[in-house]
């Protein structure tokens, strides 16, 4: 897995250096101050607590994530599932997409939503952090048109390297849901079918036409006040 680089390194990026490294992505979502490959914790905790953009920290480098209020939506509609299933079996904790994780040291991830069981938050200071300690069981990942493949291929090696058993990948676009239980391994879910939590909850199942019901839910521009 990649690690930071040092001040060294860094001095010698180029373009085509973070293109190696995060995929080809609109330049806006690179933060140029600090320098790439010269980004640290603190700076992540300084962004987060200026309530600027959310970033995420890779290999040194501070890169916002993309998600719209569409995409928002449907990651708190997904929350709300998962805690409707979550909370009163006290299960663990369902975190949403301002809930930082380190992966190893250096590398900060933002999962649109992740699950972590009451076996991982045992034993970790995860009241006293700012940013959790212990990977995620379930990590999800709502897909938005800003994302790359690269990006997202990556971000699933970091995630099983990290410990996270069962990722899904939520396409609004297709209205599927990939589900990954390694980078190379996943199913591919359609609205005809049933999402379940699999070892991470295996009693958890919902319909992902119910996943997706939360468009049919809202107001539409021609609706009557």
């Amino acid at each position: 897995m990649s690690t930071a680089l040092g001040t060294h390194d860094a001095i010698q990026w180029t373009l085509a250096d973070l293109i190696e490294r995060l995929g080809p992505m609109p330049i806006a979502r690179i933060r140029t101050t600090p320098r790439p490959g010269t980004a640290t914790e603190d700076d992540f905790l300084a962004i987060d607590a200026q309530s600027e953009p959310l970033c995420e920290l890779i290999d040194g480098v501070l890169v916002e994530k993309t998600m719209g209020v569409k995409e928002a939506i449907l990651a708190s509609w997904i929350s709300t599932l998962l805690n409707t299933h979550v909370l009163p079996r006290g299960l663990g904790v369902v975190v949403g997409s301002d809930g930082p994780v380190r992966l190893q040291w250096g590398q900060i991830r933002l999962p649109d939503v992740s699950f972590i069981s009451q076996e991982r938050l045992t034993g970790s200071n995860w009241r006293g952090e700012p940013i959790l300690t212990c990977a995620p069981n379930l990590a999800v990942e709502v897909l938005s048109l800003g994302n790359t493949r690269k990006e997202m291929e990556r971000k699933l090696v970091e995630y099983f390297d990290a410990g996270v058993e069962v990722t899904w990948y939520v396409d609004p676009g297709t209205k599927t849901v990939r589900v990954y239980h390694s980078p190379g391994e996943f199913q591919e879910m359609t609205i005809d079918d049933q999402l379940t939590g699999g070892v991470v909850l295996p009693e958890f199942s919902v319909s992902v036409a119910e996943v997706f019901s939360v468009w049919d839910k809202l107001p539409t521009k021609d609706s009557s006040p």
